[in-house]
């Protein structure tokens, strides 16, 4: 059983995450917005807390196996860019205060590659209503992370789509940096399988200070 601290899970992926940590047996301080929406378990530890407040997230953080952020400032904050890179900045600022060093992060598809050179966030495929959050979430991984030599880091980018009634299979591939597509050119996963594989990599640890991805 690993102590771990949650970021965002009551989100559409933390809430997956949550669930299959809990069913795995570990110990889980959630930190959400609102602590009404989370799951009443004997596991799971409610705090409501502003990842902005780098004293009080270091503090959770102290003496924890892991830390997973699945934080999301939300698809329809007009601020999500501004909000991604500077509460990340403070994730992790606090992260390094606390000495927890194993931080995994709900990664973006955006920064993965579907063609030699080509970035998915450069193609002009992404809904407008959405890129402003890819953009940002693609500079805290290029930017911010790939400078990190201090925490021990994992940034997990999903496939280029969220099958949200997808089943749970426990089957899929793993890749690096670039998109993992089926036999018909698809890239996808289930919510659950996702969380499958984000635990597995907590329980397992496999990737240091990089990212990896998933698909069918």
């Amino acid at each position: 059983m690993a102590k771990v601290v949650l970021i965002g899970a009551t989100g559409f992926v933390g809430s997956a995450i949550l669930n299959e940590l809990v069913e795995r047996g570990h110990e889980v301080t959630a930190v959400v917005r609102d602590v009404e929406k989370l799951p009443k378990n004997d596991l799971i530890k409610p705090v409501k807390e502003d990842v902005g407040n780098e004293e009080a997230i270091a503090k959770l953080l102290e003496g924890k196996d892991a830390a997973i952020s699945a934080y999301n400032p939300g698809w329809n904050n007009p601020n999500i860019a501004q909000d991604t890179i500077v509460n990340y900045r403070h994730i992790l600022a606090a992260a390094k205060k606390s000495g927890i060093g194993r931080l995994l992060i709900v990664g973006g598809a955006g920064t993965l590659f579907c063609a030699p050179g080509v970035r998915v966030m450069e193609t002009g495929v992404l809904p407008n209503e959405i890129f402003n959050g890819v953009l940002s979430l693609g500079y805290v991984y290029l930017n911010i992370l790939q400078n990190e030599k201090e925490l021990d880091w994992v940034f997990f980018s999903p496939a280029g789509m969220f099958d949200e009634k997808g089943e749970r299979t426990g089957k899929f591939r793993l890749g690096k940096d670039d998109l993992v597509v089926d036999a018909e050119g698809n890239s996808h996963i289930s919510v659950q399988d996702y969380a499958v594989a984000m635990a597995d990599e907590l329980e397992k640890p496999a990737h240091h200070r990089e990212r990896f991805t998933i698909g069918y």
